[in-house]
């Protein structure tokens, strides 16, 4: 088909871009002859023919359908000149979402409009029904930011302009309902002037009346009935529109039955926000309803959240329901009161569960306290349930091996009470925490009880503050009642005591329970727990600590005080029986088991930091050193009958003086003497000694005044027995000089020629060397102090005889200087200033030799009494120790 006119040009279009359903006008050439001739127009590929509207040959209106592509061409068809070309595109804007209550310039498309009163969607909470994001991007960087603030500008000048920018948006559909008025006014003043019967429009409202009440005359009966189904159908609308209101009731009954308290919420959410101020009495009635269900609802979360025992999970749970459905008051706190009165009343049942137990003489067994373990908290800082206990000293040995595996009632309760307080007090922590950075609420119920919480925050945390403090008073108050009675008032005695105290806990249950509060210390510490709310616990520790020293040290004192039951008389090279060793492996074990006590852990103070402690402690340390000095006194003064020595020995490298030592010999009471005084001597130089640097290196305090007392007193009774060991062997000696020198009515007046020492003497020196012999066989260190001591005393008896002597003849002056010199000679060795000074007193009561012969006669004499008795004095030979202990 041939053209006679040139195709479609499109050179223009207003406006050049808009959403869907927008009027645009197109200007161009040879656009068509007339409406029939424009048989195609599309717009960015969408046919808009069906809404075209032909006004000449230069200019077409349609509106822009749903296109495919954002930006297109202007295409115009024709009969006359076919299909046209554009110089110019249309831009397709996406539309903006319009709500139902927001203002609109143009007709909104409700197709695909989404009625969020009506949504049954249960799943979407009403949070989820928020305002899209009013800054319009995703925050990430300060760029962003910017554009952020440039678009809620452009909201707020948006919002300045008001109902103009509509106007402005709608400009065409009022130029349109304009041009339509004025052509019908148009065509009225072109139907002619008024007639009689009136104008058009008069005549046309009669014509319209007649024909209304014809038709009702005419239908009156049908349009009843339709009234009536209208009715009808408006009801059955009414309560299939809202029968979420009306079913809801019901459903929040089930729904609660069930459990899905997060449906309920939602349900009554939705009804709240649709309903909650309606005027019409059917809503009003239901929503009543509604509203009793929900009280009823937060009846039961309350009760719930308060009932104990519950997990911190429900609690939170139940909360925040409460929370959601805005119940009275403050549930979050009535939980941490009711939480914190349930943790009281738990350490107060197990007080009186053990101590009722206790009463009942029921045998008690904590679980298997095995004592090899080392007590380590797990990762919530669990407290273990065992601990180190072992002893192992010698004299421990005695007790039944099942005293480790029954725990005293006291120490369990310790035990079940520490274990109960840190099982639930974590989660009432965690609970106050939760509080207090608002994690228990939802976001509404934040926000709406953020204000009111806010003004409370102050005494809120004064008041917990209280609550933690009351149970470490509890805690604390409880142990003090269990193993410090002493340390409470009578009011509280009568509160947190109660227990039976028939006996005092043992210094290594003490330990335990020690290491027991430490880790519940730390377990609190690691919750994070102010300093300050465990004061009272470090306090508890440091009164056991010094508690568990105090009983440590009097048990000490009890079992060194059994030690003499232990002696075995058998007597080492050195002369020591393994009695010392026992007192200070005793020593040194209650030191050891006192390790762990005395060791400062973190925020603890030394047990020695009062002076009341330091002085306890010193004084039962010089306790334990007299008590055992009081043992080896009592070992010393014991009958013979008392003392089983069947098993005594020797050493074979001792020379037995004695003769063979069978079975059936036993030690005579200076033999004791001898053998306590040897050990009274390497106490001194050693084992108190030793003892002073076991304390040191324990930090005990007061070591100087403790070895000061303890060496006096141990001195003291070392004087004392060997002051009775020479009495008991000096006097005899001393005693039988006298008889012995004038036995046979000797005369120094009227004697013979001296011819040799004469017996008594001899005597003398065999009682002296049997002595030596004594002293030997038990300890040779003794024998210089002993022998010098005695020495001493038969020198001063000598002197004394000598000098009590009127007058001596020639013969007598010989035969005493003789005596007396042999004598001299003989313990040569022995002799100190005091025994010399005797016998040179007794040399001087006597005449002098006046002749060679008489000279030296006394010296043929002496050296035939010491060539006879060589074997008898070799003992007097040996060199005595340089320092002589009287």
């Amino acid at each position: 088909m041939s053209r006679s006119r040139q195709p479609p040009l499109v050179t223009g279009i207003s406006p050049n871009e808009g959403i869907s359903w927008t009027k645009v006008t197109i200007r161009g050439e040879n656009l068509g002859t007339g409406p029939t001739d424009l048989i195609g127009l599309t717009i960015c590929g969408h046919n808009c023919l069906l809404t075209a509207e032909w006004m000449s040959a230069s200019k077409i209106v349609c509106r822009v359908g749903q296109a495919k592509n954002d930006k297109g061409d202007i295409i115009v068809t024709t009969k006359s000149g076919g299909k046209g070309t554009s110089t110019v595109s249309f831009k397709l804007l996406k539309p903006e979402k319009i709500g139902i209550l927001d203002q609109s310039a143009v007709w909104v498309d409700e197709m695909n409009y989404y009625d969020m009163r009506t949504d049954r969607n249960k799943g979407i909470p009403p949070l989820s029904l928020r305002p899209a994001n009013p800054l319009g991007i995703e925050i990430e960087n300060f760029e962003q930011l910017k554009m952020a603030v440039s678009n809620l500008k452009k909201q707020a000048n948006k919002k300045n302009e008001g109902s103009l920018a509509y106007v402005k948006g709608g400009l065409s559909t009022f130029f349109e309902a304009q041009d339509a008025l004025s052509a019908i006014h148009q065509k009225l003043e072109a139907d002619g002037t008024e007639k009689v019967e009136g104008s058009m429009t008069q005549k046309l409202e009669n014509v319209l009346n007649r024909a209304s009440n014809t038709a009702d005359t005419l239908f009156q009966e049908v349009l009843g009935r339709k009234d009536k189904a209208d009715s009808t159908r408006n009801a059955l609308n009414v309560l299939q529109r809202f029968k979420f209101l009306f079913n809801l009731p019901l459903n929040i009954e089930r729904n609660i039955q069930k459990g899905d308290y997060d449906v309920v919420i939602n349900d009554y959410e939705k009804a709240k926000s649709l309903f909650g101020k309606t005027e019409v009495q059917v809503f009003k009635k239901y929503y009543a309803e509604v509203e009793t269900r929900i009280e009823d609802l937060r009846e039961l979360l309350l009760d719930k959240l308060l009932e104990t025992p519950s997990t911190l999970h429900d609690q939170k749970r139940y909360i925040r329901y409460l929370s959601d459905l805005h119940a009275d008051g403050d549930p979050s706190w009535q939980c941490i009161g009711a939480q914190h009165k349930w943790i009281l009343q738990l350490m107060h049942s197990c007080k009186e569960s053990y101590v009722k137990d206790l009463k009942s003489n029921t045998v008690l067994h904590s679980p298997m306290l095995e004592l090899d373990n080392d007590m380590r908290p797990s990762a919530m800082i669990h407290l273990s349930q065992t601990a180190s206990l072992k002893r192992a000293s010698s004299f421990q040995s005695g007790r039944d091996d099942t005293w480790r595996y029954k725990a005293p009632h006291r120490v369990a309760f310790v035990e079940k009470l520490t274990k109960l307080v840190l099982s639930q007090l974590p989660n009432f922590w965690k609970l106050w925490i939760s509080y207090v950075n608002g994690s228990l609420f939802s976001e509404t119920a934040e926000k709406s009880g953020q204000m009111e919480r806010s003004k409370n925050a102050r005494q809120r945390q004064h008041d917990f503050k209280k609550m933690i403090q009351e149970v470490m008073y509890s805690l604390v108050k409880l142990i003090r009642g269990a193993l410090l009675p002493f340390s409470l008032k009578e009011g509280e005695l009568r509160q947190y005591g109660g227990w039976e105290m028939k006996s005092e806990l043992s210094g290594q249950w003490l330990t335990h329970v020690i290491q027991t509060v430490r880790l519940t210390y730390e377990s609190l510490t690691a919750l994070e727990i102010p300093n300050d709310l465990l004061q009272n616990i470090q306090d508890l520790i440091l009164d056991l600590r010094v508690r568990c020293i105090m009983i440590t040290l009097q048990h000490s004192a009890e079992d060194i005080k059994r030690l003499a039951e232990k002696e075995d008389w058998i007597v080492d090279n050195e002369g020591l029986t393994s009695l010392p060793s026992q007192f200070e492996q005793c020593i040194v074990h209650s030191l050891q088991s006192l390790r762990g006590v005395l060791e400062c852990k973190p925020g603890e103070t030394s047990v020695f930091q009062q002076p009341k402690t330091q002085e306890e402690v010193c004084q039962l340390s010089i306790n334990i050193m007299q008590v055992f000095i009081y043992c080896l006194e009592q070992l010393s003064t014991k009958p013979d009958g008392d003392i089983d020595t069947t098993h005594l020995s020797v050493d074979v490298s001792s020379p037995d003086l004695f003769g063979s030592i069978h079975e059936d010999f036993s030690l005579s009471s200076e033999q004791r003497l001898l053998i306590v005084l040897s050990n009274c001597c390497y106490l001194e130089r050693h084992t108190f000694l030793n003892i002073a640097e076991h304390f040191e290196k324990h930090n005990f305090q007061g070591i100087e005044k403790i070895t000061q007392v303890s060496m006096a007193s141990l001195k003291e009774l070392d004087q004392r027995l060997f002051e009775n060991y020479i009495e008991l062997k000096a006097d005899p000696i001393v005693g039988s000089l006298e008889p012995g020198i004038y036995a046979g009515y000797f005369d120094w007046k009227d004697c013979l020629t001296p011819t040799g020492v004469r017996n008594y003497l001899k005597e003398a020196l065999v009682n002296i060397i049997a002595v030596h012999a004594e002293v030997f066989t038990i300890s040779k260190e003794l024998v210089p102090r002993v022998l010098s001591k005695i020495v001493e005393a038969v020198s001063e008896e000598l002197s004394r005889l000598m000098q009590c002597v009127s007058s001596f003849s020639k013969n007598g002056a010989l035969q005493a200087r003789l005596e007396i010199c042999a004598l001299r000679d003989t313990v040569a060795v022995y002799l100190t200033p005091e025994s010399k000074s005797s016998f040179k007193q007794a040399l001087e009561a006597l005449p002098q030799l006046s002749s060679g012969a008489d000279k030296k006669l006394l010296e043929e004499l002496l050296n035939k009494f010491k060539s006879r008795m060589h074997l008898q004095l070799t003992c007097f030979q040996s060199s005595p120790s340089p320092m002589l202990k009287t």
